[in-house]
């Protein structure tokens, strides 16, 4: 047989089946490898994974507490604001039936149906509300993102616009009106200096804000003013549903049961609005006046910015706080527009700054009632002992005992000088050289360097000058009460002999917010008790509870409490002192005489029916302002206007201040406001207790 016809039966090599084999088993190996360690190892975190893919949590929106004034006036409320939005996967199937409501909802909303291009930069830039592009882009960045949830296509509608749109929902598939609560102040700028304003969550504070359970882009904090101080009471929490949802991110079910949000607390201010608007427009009206003279007598305009504060003697309660100019808040209630907010905080007035409380000031004159306490209490002078009121006198500036030092002129504001005065008529007239002589000594009338700068800054310090208030408020300052040691530090000088002279009459580096001086004056005109002042007048939640209710709070009581450290030289001892109660008593009776016939204001007050007493003060400065205006000019500074004032004198009710920057002579022009606006409080007075008095049948 030939061998080449012959069947040979195939072999194959065993050594191939072996390595079949052994990929087949590695294989096999790995993916039982990856399975033991998807269901055994990482069992639990990729379970969880798959329930994060599956569930989700959506923030339920709280409402914000409201804010009233003391009778009841709504100084910041919820309103609606109508958006309309659009939900890609309701929309219809047909593209024709699509266009159709697309074409009728653009002449609706002013938005075009085509407009732009979807890129990635476009689709990265897009925000609701805030876009340039069509609604057909708009739908297709929001298909992308969210198909099974609404983006809004526009907000802020008009309500017949959006009931419109709320008609058609049934023709128009997948378009719908959202209801979103924004902020509004029916008030405005009248009290936007005590109110503020909200806006985003800033990017610093933003862990802080998620972890309270916040939505960056939709929930709004407080920027300034009670919005921002009661933040917390006024907010509220959020509730929150848990939910499953598809791939798409449609909604299934609820998996827990949804936590329902809490309301945030109303609060109800001490402030009256009447007070409030009453105080505005006597600030107001009285600038416009002297700018008016001194813009056709000078040629130079007096000044843009003023404050006036008010509060109850007895109890520390805020009735009004006017900072002017301030700004319109309900510009901010949507969002904070960029061009708005930077012509604010370029405006040389600071309109944003609440000067009430942030304006540090030469208080001028108004201050000398912190020596006017103090000369009598360590016994300087006697009330009946007469200092010569000079037209100036001469002294030796030095920064120590040996110093040679320089001869230094110091001024009365009267040219002829007020003659012979004693204490009272030191007060009333606001005598300069008096009050130079007695707060730094005068050889042969007062000795031992007069009442000096280590008691001044007690004294001060008794009164609340050099430390915030605490009133409800941020950014408050803290004024400066200087001493030696502070100017060793900060100025690397020793204090001059000029600098007490400076110092007791409010001048030098002496500085004290209108809120600082308002608070010295109710502690003097209230015995002594120095009071918390407040503007917290109760808190409710959202249930109706009232939770907090105003209470008045002594801090201290300058009669009762040892505040005043004496000193040895530069040294302070163990030994305190209290204020006498006569002391006191007869610092009224000094600040009754400046409203008197003999007084500084005895013009601004003649006919006066509602027993105003008070002090004037003229702060002469040089800021950066006055610099710029070329107004510091030596030995005539410009001068702000300052006048403190009360009523009625035998049992103190209401404290106001006034203060024009740069007003010049106190008496002139702030004392008109303080009378105006306290005749403004016994009017309104008067009328409640008419409308009571109608009410209860008496």
């Amino acid at each position: 047989m030939n061998n080449n016809n012959e069947y040979k039966k195939p072999t194959i090599k065993l050594a191939r089946f072996r390595w079949m084999y052994l990929i087949i088993i590695v294989v096999f190996i790995y993916y039982a490898a990856q399975l033991f360690n998807y269901q055994i190892i990482d069992g639990e975190t990729y379970v969880a994974r798959a329930e994060d893919n599956r569930t989700t949590e959506i923030s339920i929106p709280t409402q914000r507490g409201m804010i009233f004034d003391r009778n009841g006036v709504v100084l910041a409320r919820n309103a609606a604001q109508y958006n309309v939005t659009v939900t890609p996967a309701e929309l219809p199937d047909s593209a024709g039936d699509i266009r159709k409501i697309f074409d009728q909802l653009s002449v609706l909303i002013d938005i075009p149906v085509n407009q732009g291009e979807v890129n990635d930069e476009t689709a990265s830039a897009f925000t609701p509300c805030f876009t340039n592009l069509g609604i057909f882009q708009i739908v297709e960045i929001a298909e992308s993102l969210r198909p099974f949830q609404p983006t809004r296509l526009k907000c802020d509608l008009t309500k017949e616009t959006a009931m419109i749109i709320e008609e058609k929902k049934m023709d128009w598939p997948g378009i719908d009106i959202e209801v979103e609560s924004i902020r509004e102040y029916p008030t405005g700028d009248q009290t936007a200096e005590i109110i503020g304003f909200l806006g985003p969550i800033p990017e610093v504070l933003l862990d802080y804000y998620t972890d309270l359970g916040f939505v960056s882009g939709r929930d709004k904090v407080g920027y300034m003013g009670i919005e921002n101080s009661m933040q917390d009471v006024l907010a509220g929490t959020n509730g929150k549903r848990v939910v499953e949802v598809t791939v798409g991110g449609e909604i299934v079910r609820d998996i827990e049961e949804p936590i329902e949000p809490i309301p945030g607390q109303d609060i109800h201010l001490t402030i009256d609005y009447r007070m409030q608007m009453a105080a505005r427009a006597a600030l107001i009206a009285q600038m416009d006046y002297w700018n008016d003279f001194y813009l056709r007598e000078r040629d130079k305009i007096l000044s843009t910015t003023g404050v006036v504060i008010g509060m109850n003697a007895k109890t520390g309660e805020l009735l009004f706080m006017v900072s002017y100019p301030s700004y319109e808040n309900n510009r901010m209630g949507q969002f904070i527009p960029g061009y708005y907010y930077e012509q604010l905080s370029i405006d040389e007035a600071k309109p944003l700054v609440n000067k009430a409380i942030t304006s540090e000031l030469p208080p001028g004159s108004v201050f000398k009632m912190v020596a006017a306490l103090g000369v009598l209490n360590e016994d300087v002078v006697t009330p009946e002992q007469i200092v010569n009121c000079t037209p100036t006198i001469t002294l030796r500036n030095q920064f120590y005992e040996t110093d040679i030092g320089y001869s230094q002129t110091y001024f009365c504001h009267d040219d002829a000088g007020h003659g012979p005065v004693d204490y009272l008529h030191g007060i009333g007239y606001s005598c300069n050289i008096y009050w130079y002589k007695v707060g730094g000594g005068y050889p042969g009338e007062v000795e031992d360097g007069g009442l000096g700068i280590w008691n001044i800054s007690e004294y001060g310090a008794a009164l609340g000058y050099g430390q915030e208030t605490g009133i409800e408020l941020p950014g408050e300052a803290d004024g400066l009460l200087p001493n030696p040691t502070w100017k060793r530090l900060n100025q690397g000088e020793n204090w001059a002999t000029g600098d007490t002279y400076l110092a007791v009459v409010g001048q030098g580096y002496v500085l004290a917010t209108p809120v600082q001086v308002m608070n010295s004056f109710s502690t003097i005109v209230n015995g002594g008790k120095h009071m918390q002042l407040s503007m917290i007048g109760e808190v409710v939640d959202g249930y109706g509870n009232t939770v907090r209710e105003f209470e008045p709070e002594v801090l201290w009581d300058i009669t009762t409490d040892p505040l005043i450290h004496t000193y040895q030289g530069n040294n302070q001892t163990s030994e305190v002192k209290v204020i006498e109660p006569w002391v006191i008593e007869l610092a009224k009776e000094g600040m009754q005489l400046v409203t008197s016939s003999e007084g500084t204001a005895k013009i601004e007050y003649e006919g006066d029916q509602n027993k105003i007493a008070g002090k004037t003060g003229t702060a002469e400065y040089c800021d950066d302002w006055a610099n710029s205006q070329g107004l510091c000019i030596q030995g005539s500074w410009p001068s702000h206007a300052w006048f403190a004032g009360y009523a009625p004198y035998d049992d103190p009710e209401i404290v106001v201040v006034a203060f024009v920057y740069n007003g010049n002579e106190g008496s002139t022009v702030s004392g008109p406001i303080v009378r105006k606006v306290i005749d403004a409080y016994f009017e309104f007075k008067k009328i409640d207790a008419e409308l009571e008095g109608l009410q209860t049948g008496n």
